[in-house]
């Protein structure tokens, strides 16, 4: 992989390549949560929440990406994302606490006692 190419994937300001990378993986991640639902996937329908969950987070980071280059080069399409980007947030937060904590409170001990970090 060369140096060039790198640096103008994470060049947000002027590059828009990393933002639609996010946005086909978070459809990616969406066609799995549709297909875990079928009867042939049924060994991997325990993961079918967390695809969707990841889906949505994927998505999400490619619209708060797609808005560093809208910000530089379209601001009117800047002023409307960023009602969408809060209410995404907003969404994401409360999928993450309803079927990723399952209602329980966060805290360090009980992220520390499930073996996340």
């Amino acid at each position: 992989m060369s140096e060039k190419f790198t640096d103008d994937l994470f060049d947000l300001k002027n590059d828009r390549r990393l933002s639609v990378y996010l946005y086909r993986a978070g459809f990616g991640c969406w066609l799995l949560y549709i297909l875990s639902g079928a009867r042939f996937m049924q060994s991997v329908s325990t993961y079918r929440t967390d695809f969707g969950v990841f889906a949505f987070f994927l998505m999400v980071m490619g619209l708060s990406a797609s808005m560093i280059y809208d910000y530089y080069h379209h601001p009117a399409e800047f002023a409307q994302k960023r009602k969408w980007l809060a209410i995404s947030y907003v969404v994401l937060a409360g999928l993450i606490y309803f079927f990723i904590l399952h209602h329980e409170p966060v805290s360090i001990e009980h992220l520390l006692g499930r073996g996340l970090f």
